[in-house]
């Protein structure tokens, strides 16, 4: 089963006079859409009365909820004080998702900082093998491929990291991927060689089961730039050639809309693209 939905609150959420995430659940399901990733981008900063609505509602409406850990995040950190507020950060969101009925966490892996490229992807995966050594529970952990040049997270880098633990499977952003490659991914046989890279490297469960954010990105000579609506028609990718591939080999990835205010929309049409209605 395909679970597709937005990150945060759509504009026309508030639009049509909503204003609380537990809100969320009984609209997106009358709108056909069915995941949603709740943000705690600049901290969490969420009390335990709100958690337990928000599960409460998504759980009547069978809307999947997941969390995307603050941004900042850096496994590559030399300062070895930092790296433990990052284990903090993620393992805050963790307890978060968890009691809003949730078990998926999506963080950001790191960036390169002074260091060489292969220093900081080294010093990365050491620390995430560290985090998971010292994180318990039933949980899924996704670390996101990157759209900025000097941020560790290639479509390689990540399928590595996914090898530490059972626990941990990919997040690809095709935005990301697309705007790291400055326009690299034009269709089908593009998809097609990152789906078969990862089930070579890690198998069908974590293959076939992973996390996708899907939006259109502007980017330039230095990666990533700005998320933009399914308007855009200059930088792509397009989604249509992806749910293609996953309808081809029977994916059943968790998918998550990050368009510009669009995010439930654009989440729809995505579900549209694909063959079977789920």
């Amino acid at each position: 089963m395909l679970r597709i939905g937005p990150s945060g609150n759509s504009q026309s959420f508030y639009d049509e006079g909503h204003t609380h995430t537990y809100e969320e659940a009984k609209w997106l399901r009358e709108k056909g859409l069915n995941a949603f990733e709740y943000s705690f981008g600049r901290g969490v900063n969420i009390g335990q009365a709100a958690c337990e609505k928000i599960r409460d509602e998504f759980v009547k409406y069978d809307v999947e909820i997941s969390a995307h850990a603050p941004y900042y995040t850096n496994f590559a950190n030399p300062d070895d004080e930092m790296i433990e507020k990052s284990i903090a950060y993620v393992a805050r969101s963790i307890e978060a998702v968890k009691a809003m009925g949730g078990k998926r966490v999506v963080f950001h892996p790191a960036a390169c900082g002074k260091s060489s490229r292969a220093e900081a992807v080294a010093r990365t995966k050491d620390n995430i093998a560290k985090m998971m050594s010292v994180l318990d529970g039933d949980f899924l952990l996704a670390p996101e491929t990157m759209g900025k040049l000097n941020q560790i997270g290639t479509v390689e880098e990540i399928v590595d990291f996914c090898t530490l633990d059972e626990r941990l499977v990919p997040c690809f952003d095709f935005g990301h991927i697309n705007s790291y490659l400055r326009g690299g991914i034009k269709g089908k046989d593009d998809y097609k060689r990152i789906i078969d890279y990862t089930l070579d490297k890690l198998g069908e469960r974590k293959g076939k089961n992973f996390h996708i954010h899907f939006s259109k990105i502007q980017y330039g000579g230095k990666g990533e730039i700005r998320h933009l609506t399914f308007a855009d028609r200059v930088y792509g990718p397009e989604y249509e050639p992806l749910a293609a591939v996953i309808d081809e080999y029977a994916l059943t990835p968790y998918i998550v809309c990050e368009s510009n205010g669009t995010m439930a929309e654009d989440a729809l049409f995505m579900k549209n693209c694909h063959k079977k209605v789920y």
